[in-house]
């Protein structure tokens, strides 16, 4: 009776064992699926940051073209009005 006792210990010490190399290979896995979603996430972002950082460049560059055609414009109205006030007689 002693003889099958011991047989069963082993066989559910053995059983727990796998059972516990089981749940530690799914633990695993969750953590490094985890992990490397974050890390793609990481790249993305990564990527949308520099993409932002060349999309800002280039509307300051379309900004201070703007800014630079306006102002010339200014510059050339106003040196029209004063032409054009000077044309008028005084009173």
């Amino acid at each position: 009776m002693n003889e099958m006792t011991t047989g069963t210990m082993d066989v559910v010490s053995m059983g727990m064992g796998a059972v516990l190399v089981l749940a530690g290979l799914l633990v695993w896995f969750f953590v490094n699926r985890a992990s490397v979603r974050a890390n793609q996430q990481i790249q993305l972002l990564e990527s949308l940051l520099e993409e932002q950082k060349r999309q800002n460049v280039m509307l300051l560059r379309l900004t201070n073209a703007v800014a630079g055609k306006e102002q010339a414009e200014k510059a050339s109205d106003a040196g029209d009005n004063k032409d054009f006030t000077r044309l008028i007689p005084e009173r």
